[in-house]
């Protein structure tokens, strides 16, 4: 064999190695799946970012997007979109975080907003969907609750019960979620499970009381294929530049569309053509008179180039027809007749066409905007909390805008009662008379929005003499509005720490703290429950117009099941008040709740501020200050005068004890509030029965109102505590120091 030969024969071989190389390479199809333009299996066949992987070790091989562990389960060339499979985190804990990071960096896809929603499946469980990039922005939340104790499932609605929804409003390729319980008791024994996954909207739809079933009492993560719609894109080019390079994407036929704001385009098929927008010569003509269904003709259907003509038989007009043997079925004069009136209405009526335009526009962009506070707001998990319990929806309600815009004469400044630099205190009547306060804050942080969650769902769930009623709130703006009882005479620090040499008589100040006491004894063992407040002061107490005390501010306070004594949890509070133990522990007790109580007793024994210098020369901290002089036996130096004038000495040295107890630096060495309540009614007791034997009863007295200003007054018209006003002072901080900032 000459050279020649054996050098044509080498090359031969080589062309042909090479090509059966390029055809193991790039697949055509995987399992079911069709590659074609953009994608392949190949870098030579495939654009930058759309290589994919057909793992031949599965029966039948399985697709993925490029090296990643994603699934490819189809894709959509004329769409635009690729079906995945999700990620579905699965937890028995009580929270619990995990992410999905899997997409390739810097690829092509996005999770789709509009065609997929977020869901969890479990019992009394909150779940939430953030960015990485941000991790402490939450974009998607919803909460998945039980409602007996005999089974979790439900009619496949996914409304809440069982299971629950969320929109996504944000297209990201990555994702943090977070699992947090709801302190409801598990339903399914040990082996129940919370989950959350983000699903496409259709598969959900029809898929999600078999998804249920299969979620609820298992572990195994892998049970349902839950499948999520990823849009993609060409490049991060607009069309108008992308059309200008040679690697331009879109074929004949094809027209260029700019994705989210030209951070890339997409191709679609012109109207009349349909298939690959991707590939050479992919957009087909459709033949409109082979789908009768779908491009209706009451005549001769002719084809055309991406369109088709319906030509009318003689005699005979219809809609879907246009021409009868070339003549007009319609006389030119009378078109140029329907024509020109056509003309005339319309000169006539566009401006009130446009008038109507704007108003629908205008009023279109307002309720949409309410509906995006009110998801922004949580609405959809207070709703759920509010119609699952009877006794909650009896007290409580989510109340529209317009109504509190009513009650207030539209936030009419004539109307402020309280404001500060947090937000704004307004008088209102609601539409049944009853008179309320809204508390409309200024700050918007997700913080703010969940402790306003907190305190919602915990006032909901307690009916107390001595705890403010919360009649409910408004999600439609962008700070939530809370709306309360209306407490006319503000917080007991506003009356205890004014500028006037007298306060409150002694033993209104004793039946104060025997009222407070009671409402933290009820909340820490007689609520359904355990409530510990964790910010207790005299600014949160505030007092109606017979002075009778209401707790206020459940925005930090959380909630416990009734065989935990404590929780470990972030330090919050107020200085001068918080526990000693819980602030250098971090344990959460309600040995926690009676330290602060103790501060408050202090308070009203020497009308001091918890942190002042005040009268004790070295300045620092009021509860440390009293102990040291009760250790040195010199109580009596430090008492307001007025207690010391009004006060038994006997009743003082106990309540003064009962502090010193309370105050132990020593959590469990600390009496429990159930039993400084039952102290409390024994030394008012023992007042009222002394009282009697003595023959003396005090003088009957009653709020008499002078120029607005209410003052303590006898029945028989002599001034008691002539100095002490109730009614002066803002109630700013009674509904400020609340949920919102601290």
């Amino acid at each position: 064999m000459s050279l020649a030969k054996m050098i044509v024969l080498g090359l031969f071989f080589f062309q042909l190695l090479n090509i059966r190389s390029l055809g193991a390479a790039c697949l055509s199809n995987c399992s079911t799946i069709d590659i074609k333009d953009p994608f392949g299996t190949d870098s030579s066949c495939a654009r930058l970012g759309f290589e994919l992987t057909c793992n031949q070790s599965f029966q039948p091989p399985k697709l993925f997007l490029g090296n990643t562990s994603i699934e490819v389960l189809d894709i959509s060339y004329s769409g635009s979109t690729a079906l995945v499979r999700s990620k579905v985190v699965s937890t028995i804990q009580s929270s619990y975080n995990d992410s999905w990071s899997g997409f390739p960096t810097n690829g092509p896809y996005s999770i789709s907003i509009t065609q997929n929603k977020f869901v969890a499946v479990g019992c009394g469980t909150l779940a939430q969907l953030s960015s990485l990039q941000q991790p402490q922005q939450v974009i998607s939340a919803c909460a998945s609750i039980c409602v007996d104790q005999t089974s979790t499932s439900t009619d496949g609605s996914c409304t809440g019960i069982g299971c629950c929804k969320s929109s996504i409003p944000t297209s990201l390729t990555s994702f943090e979620f977070q699992l947090t319980s709801l302190n409801q008791m598990s339903l399914s024994g040990k082996n129940y499970s919370n989950k959350a996954f983000i699903a496409q909207e259709t598969w959900l739809n029809t898929n999600v009381q078999a998804m249920e079933s299969q979620y609820t009492n298992v572990t195994d993560d892998n049970s349902v294929v839950v499948p999520v719609l990823l849009d993609w894109k060409i490049d991060n080019l607009s069309c108008a530049k992308a059309n200008r390079k040679s690697d331009y994407a879109c074929s004949s036929n094809s027209v260029c569309v700019d994705y989210n704001n030209s951070t890339g385009y997409q191709c679609k098929c012109l109207d009349g053509y349909d298939g690959n927008p991707y590939m050479k010569d992919g957009c087909q003509d459709i033949i409109e008179c082979n789908q009768p269904n779908k491009y209706p003709c009451d005549g001769t259907c002719v084809n055309s180039q991406g369109s088709y003509t319906c030509i009318c038989q003689n005699g005979k007009r219809s809609s879907n027809c246009t021409t009868s043997n070339g003549k007009e079925l319609i006389p030119l004069a009378g078109v140029l007749i329907i024509v020109g009136v056509g003309i005339f209405v319309c000169l006539l009526s566009l401006p009130i066409a446009i008038i109507m335009l704007m108003y629908k526009l205008k009023a279109r962009r307002l309720r949409k905007l309410k509906e995006k506070f009110f998801k922004q707001n949580r609405g959809f998990l207070l709703e759920q909390l509010i119609s699952s319990n009877k006794d909650i929806a009896e007290r409580m309600k989510i109340f529209n805008l317009e109504e509190l815009e009513k009650a207030t004469n539209n936030f009419d400044q004539t109307r402020i009662v309280g404001r500060g630099g947090h937000g704004t205190v307004y008088k209102g009547i609601l539409s049944d008379q009853r008179v309320v306060a809204i508390k409309k804050s200024k700050i918007k942080l997700q913080r703010e929005i969940d402790e306003f969650i907190n305190e919602v769902v915990i006032l909901s769930q307690i009916n107390h003499r001595n705890v403010v009623k919360l009649y409910g709130c408004c999600l439609e703006t962008e700070v939530p509005l809370l709306v309360y009882e209306f407490i006319s005479n503000g917080a007991l620090s506003n009356h205890l720490h004014a500028n006037f040499s007298r306060s409150l008589p002694w033993q209104d100040r004793m039946r104060i703290a025997l009222e407070t006491a009671r409402a933290l004894a009820y909340l820490h063992t007689a609520a359904s429950i355990s409530v510990f407040h964790r910010d207790i002061k005299t600014a949160n107490i505030l007092l109606d117009d017979s002075l009778t005390a209401k707790l206020s501010d459940f925005g930090a306070s959380r909630s416990v099941p009734i065989n935990q004594t404590g929780i470990t949890t972030v330090i919050q509070g107020t200085y001068g008040y918080v526990d000693p133990e819980y602030y250098y522990t971090g344990r959460l007790t309600e040995k926690s709740d009676v330290y602060s109580f103790g501060v408050i007793l202090v308070e009203l024994l020497t009308r001091e501020m918890p942190v002042s210098q005040g009268r004790f020369p070295d300045g620092g901290n009021l509860a440390a200050n009293f102990m040291m002089v009760m250790q040195d036996n010199r109580l009596f130096e430090i008492l307001d005068p007025q207690v010391v004038e009004e006060g038994r000495k006997s009743e003082i040295k106990a309540i003064s004890a009962l502090a010193e107890a309370c105050l132990n630096l020593k959590g469990e060495e600390r009496p429990t509030m159930k039993q400084v309540e039952m102290e409390l009614e024994n030394l008012l007791g023992l007042r009222k029965r002394s009282k009697k034997r003595s023959g003396h009863l005090s003088t009957p007295q009653r709020l008499v109102e002078n120029d607005g200003i209410l003052r303590i007054t006898s029945i028989e018209g002599s001034s008691s505590s002539s100095e002490y006003m109730t009614r002066q002072f803002s109630l700013e901080e009674e509904f400020l120091v609340e949920s919102f900032p601290r």
